[in-house]
């Protein structure tokens, strides 16, 4: 990262805003409905919900679809104007890659 590597500064941000997502708690229909303002939660901390903590394999399936994304959006840019973004999501999906294939070394 010293470097100003681009390609896995972008990857690595990118995936761990994926993985804050799949953190994220869900939501029920009725929490989407709302309640009434004198129902309606007060104080600090009020409506702060538990995040989930992700297993090993749900974190691995995050990345993993991260570098899919890349490779499809990769592979769909074939006019030879986008070569450098499909270089680019390349060397992002490889950054990844290199996680999943050995995490401790990464």
């Amino acid at each position: 990262m010293r470097a100003r590597d681009k390609a896995a500064v972008s990857a690595l941000r990118s995936t761990l805003g994926a993985l804050d997502n799949a953190e994220a708690a869900p939501v029920g229909v009725a929490e989407l409905r709302g309640v009434a303002l004198e129902q309606s939660p007060v104080g600090a901390g009020a409506t702060e919900a538990a995040r989930r903590e992700l297993s090993e394999p749900c974190v691995v399936n995050v990345v993993r679809a991260e570098v899919a994304e890349r490779l499809e959006a990769a592979a769909q840019l074939t006019a030879p104007a986008h070569a450098d973004r499909a270089a680019r999501l390349r060397a992002e999906a490889a950054v990844l890659l290199r996680f999943l294939d050995d995490p401790g070394t990464a």
